[in-house]
């Protein structure tokens, strides 16, 4: 069966409409993460080859954009992002390359394990948008949640995230996904917000695991400690967002109160003072509020005096 390699478009909150270029085969990755959605890696490796021939590549993005704008499909980004490791490909800052005078922005997402290398951070130096992971900077839980390949050593990638953050001058993103008693402690959450804090980043995004994990066990934090960590984060001052795998519409009022408060409340916590001035804006009564409270649909928490709600994101 042959995988497929270009798909889209697909909404994204990240990313808008987005292209999907997948340059690598499936589970070949540096991390073998207990929470990963595709299962177990089935080849772990930090050598990069040469996989899918870029021109090849090319010729289906280039097809799908075609069927895209035939249906008046827009497209915002072109994504890569595989079922492995895009930086495997060794092909990769060709690949952009080739992709860039189609005129569409080039996003990666990258787990960061080879940013200690140059060669790596000057390919993806090629990119619009790139997207690194930061799931902790404590060496034993980055072990117990990413499971590395014995040849990526912990040091070395951060500092190939700083040094990539200092070269890089599109736009840089961090994600830390959350996994319940591994990386949700508050100490922990702590470090690696004033990690971030360093980096030249323009938004961090504190994920969950939303769909089966590689491992059963796996299980996301209690709403109250992933609005702890958003908390954390801003008070590093850093731009947070939850990306929590749901998709709809953002922030602005669409006519749809309840789901724009559910669409609002998924990406971050909206404080008491903010929901009755979208209310106000909206000509909502607070009954909506309470009706989605009373349906399990969002939730209240208290932090430092002050209300937050925000989306439920496990069922009651």
């Amino acid at each position: 069966m042959n995988q497929t390699k270009i798909f889209g478009p697909v909404p994204s909150r990240r990313l808008g409409k987005s292209i999907g270029i997948n340059n690598i085969p499936p589970k070949i990755c540096t991390y073998s993460c207990v929470y990963c959605q595709l299962g177990k890696s089935l080849n772990m490796t930090s050598d990069r080859c040469a996989y899918y021939d870029p021109d090849l590549l090319l010729t289906e993005t280039r097809e799908k954009i075609k069927n895209a704008r035939l249906n008046d499909e827009p497209i915002d980004y072109l994504t890569i992002v595989s079922d492995g490791e895009p930086t495997l490909d060794a092909n990769l800052g060709q690949l952009i390359e080739k992709l860039r005078p189609l005129g569409i922005k080039i996003a990666v997402i990258t787990n960061s394990t080879l940013l200690s290398r140059p060669d790596v951070r000057q390919e993806l130096c090629k990119a619009d948008w790139v997207s690194v992971k930061v799931d902790s900077v404590d060496e034993k839980i980055w072990r117990k949640i990413d499971r590395p390949h014995k040849n990526i050593k912990f040091d070395a990638l951060l500092e190939g995230v700083r040094s990539f953050s200092e070269e890089f001058t599109g736009q840089l993103v961090t994600e830390t996904m959350l996994v319940k008693d591994l990386n949700d402690h508050k100490q922990g959450l702590d470090e690696t917000a004033r990690f971030i804090r360093k980096l030249n980043c323009s938004l961090s995004y504190l994920s969950i695991p939303t769909r089966p994990p590689a491992l059963s066990w796996v299980r996301p934090p209690e709403e109250q400690i992933i609005t702890r960590a958003y908390h954390l984060f801003t008070a590093q001052s850093l731009n947070t967002e939850y990306l929590i795998g749901y998709e709809g519409n953002q922030f602005a009022y669409t006519g749809d109160i309840q789901a724009d408060i559910l669409s609002i409340t998924s990406v971050h916590p909206m404080r008491e003072d903010a929901i009755y001035a979208y209310l106000t804006k909206a000509k909502g009564h607070f009954s909506i509020i309470e009706k989605l409270i009373a349906d399990n649909k969002i939730f209240v928490s208290t932090y430092n005096n002050e209300r937050f709600y925000m989306r439920t994101l496990t069922p009651h």
